[in-house]
């Protein structure tokens, strides 16, 4: 946990499914002091990893606080990161055990005060609380383990920290009482600038996105650490893309010294290709070199990482051509790397190179996600892939994942990020191709309607009603609409309007109307359901009435009378006669057994006060409107 391989920045996917996984259930609050203690006492990674990309060991802890909801769990959590320091002694104790506390307060100051703040408040009021007897020594160890992380350059000085303006008055009072000694003078500079180099973890990610737990949102920084040397703004986060970048050869040279020399010489040729054609050549030797039965599968590992390096502009900007035709399509999956795609297509599954190419596959999707919605994509637009769309799942079982909801999940998601037009063009294949994965799927719907527009609404639509797409069933549709009414307005637009391009009738999804809540929920369903045409509209059962009249009345919901109304102007004897029929019903039921029932059936309890009241706005609405 998590993966070793995962890199900073790419870390958000294996997050998602590590919290859907594992820490989603109540129970799985405890398990995240766990996961910190061994973290900060057992993974203590070498100088090789800690000068790599990987993912730090402050932004794992940062992402698991931030996950916790319970106000017990996360005290025990802070608990868990500073229990190292407590008694912590230099002469006997490592610095890898109090290193990530002082580095996750540190990367949180700019895109998440709040943790750092938390964290400091917990640090001071610890000392006093742990164990009155031991306070002393408690106090000591906080001592200590602040004077070892500065002499260890961990940071090179902890008034930036401490005397942060973004920290209230009352902690930053609180810790200049605490630890004078490591706080600045009573009126520290607007600006301090650190120029010694900073070991271990730090070092190693001062030019990313500090406090990246997830790399999911982004942060503005302060106007004055925006600021250089010299007065002026550094850029750090646009910088457009020259021709030069694409063009400049890529340092391999690590990956190169731990290949068999034929592999070597096919990789450097692949690096000094001058055009596409010559690379899907030696692209092509390297893929039967693989297959060759005295391959060193150990290898794959290193040249997966060779090709994602050479192939980076294969990930950047549109994967869909401007113009969707036959030709465009096949043009555009000729490049080099789908050159492994095309070989998997060509093989049985039951050919032993066929393992051999997933698993390239697979250590390429460990340092390129992307890779996943390419291979979708592959075997969408190429004609060589056709009917061999199942060729995904089989790709899935052999990631790291091994399972194909959740990696299908996490490559929509990356698509969804990366090219809209392409999510929108792989939707149809994959509601048809995997629908016991997409079909129950309310996070795939909901991935898609966040981020289409209108135009690619009505595409969708049309797919719907030519037969091409399918993405709700009548056994599961229900759930899928209920998860919507949680969901932004136009999200729940576009859904409805897919939902009412399927033609499910609308008695199976009548049961919603008790989950209607009348702010916040109802522009979603009465927008679309009351504006159909008469001859689609349902005629009122006995059990839609019911459903309708358990709703709640507060007199701003005009949406049940609404209802009523249009049935009675249609079928008042049929509606006539079903409220009766519940009038009967609820006024013979007891009323203590009404009163004794669970709060989990509430939805569905309908009282006789409910009725009369609901039946006494529609007696309003019917006076006020023969009056006017």
């Amino acid at each position: 946990f998590p993966p070793p391989q995962v890199r900073f920045g790419q870390q958000k996917r294996y997050q998602d499914w590590f919290q859907r996984q594992y820490l989603a259930t109540p129970d799985s609050q405890s398990l995240r002091c766990d996961l910190i203690r061994y973290i900060c006492g057992v993974v203590h990674p070498s100088n090789e990893v800690l000068s790599s990309d990987i993912l730090p060991r402050w932004a794992i802890i940062g992402w698991l606080l931030t996950t916790c909801t319970s106000n017990v769990a996360a005290s025990n959590a802070k608990l868990a990161l500073f229990y190292d320091w407590l008694f912590f002694n230099p002469e006997k104790d490592s610095i890898m055990n109090i290193e990530p506390a002082i580095l996750v307060m540190h990367h949180s100051m700019k895109p998440h005060p709040a943790i750092t703040a938390t964290l400091l408040d917990f640090m001071c009021r610890i000392i006093p609380n742990f164990y009155p007897p031991l306070e002393a020594h408690v106090r000591q160890g906080v001592f200590n383990s602040l004077t070892h992380i500065v002499e260890k350059r961990v940071l090179a000085h902890l008034a930036p920290l401490f005397d942060n303006p973004k920290l209230d008055k009352e902690l930053r009072a609180m810790l200049r009482e605490k630890f004078p000694e490591f706080c600045s003078s009573p009126s520290p500079p607007i600006e301090v600038k650190i120029e010694e180099p900073v070991p271990m973890e730090m070092e190693n990610h001062l030019e990313k996105d500090d406090g990246c737990y997830d790399n999911a949102e982004a942060a503005f920084s302060d106007d004055e650490e925006e600021l250089n040397s010299k007065g002026k703004k550094r850029e750090f986060r646009f910088h457009p893309i020259k021709e030069s970048i694409v063009e400049e050869p890529v340092d391999i040279t690590p990956f190169l010294e731990q290949l068999d020399e034929s592999l070597r010489d096919k990789v450097l040729q692949l690096q000094k290709g001058s055009d596409t054609e010559a690379q899907c050549e030696v692209m092509q030797e390297i893929v039967d070199q693989v297959l060759e039965e005295d391959f060193d599968s150990e290898q794959l590992s290193v040249l997966a990482s060779c090709l994602q390096e050479l192939f980076k502009a294969h990930f950047r900007g549109e994967v869909l051509p401007e113009e969707i035709t036959e030709e465009s399509l096949e043009e555009s999956v000729g490049k080099p790397l789908y050159l492994i795609f095309r070989n998997l297509c060509q093989m049985q599954e039951d050919n032993s190179g066929f393992s051999l190419l997933l698993d390239l596959l697979s250590e390429l999707y460990q340092k390129q996600p992307k890779i996943g919605y390419h291979l979708l994509y592959y075997l969408r637009a190429s004609k060589a892939a056709l009917g061999r769309m199942g060729l995904y799942e089989s790709f899935a079982q052999a990631t790291q994942l091994g399972e194909l909801h959740t990696c299908l999940m996490m490559d929509m998601k990356a698509c969804q990020e990366d090219d809209v037009r392409l999510l929108c063009f792989l939707t149809p294949s994959i509601y048809t191709e995997f629908p016991d994965e997409t079909l129950r799927s309310g996070e795939l719907l909901n991935m898609i309607v966040a981020v289409i527009d209108s135009f690619q609404l009505q595409e969708l639509v049309c797919h719907v009603m030519m037969g091409n797409l399918v993405m709700f069933r009548k056994d599961s549709v229900l759930n899928i609409l209920i998860q919507s009414l949680d969901w932004e307005t136009f999200e729940q637009y576009c859904t409805w309007q897919l939902f009412l391009a399927h033609n499910i009738p609308l008695e199976t999804i009548i049961p919603i109307l008790q989950h209607l809540k009348y702010k916040g929920v109802l522009p979603s369903f009465p927008g679309v359901l009351l504006p159909l045409p008469i001859p689609a509209f349902p005629r009122p059962s006995e059990e839609m009435v019911k459903m309708v009249l358990s709703r709640p009345c507060p007199p701003e919901d005009q949406f049940t009378t609404s209802i009523l109304r249009h049935w009675g102007l249609r079928h008042d004897d049929l509606l006539g006669e079903h409220i009766k029929a519940l009038l009967i019903k609820n006024n013979s039921l007891p009323r203590k057994r009404q009163s004794l029932r669970s709060s989990s059936s509430k939805l569905a309890q309908l009282t006789l006060e409910q009725i009369l009241e609901h039946l006494d706005n529609l007696r309003l609405n019917l006076t006020n409107t023969k009056q006017n």
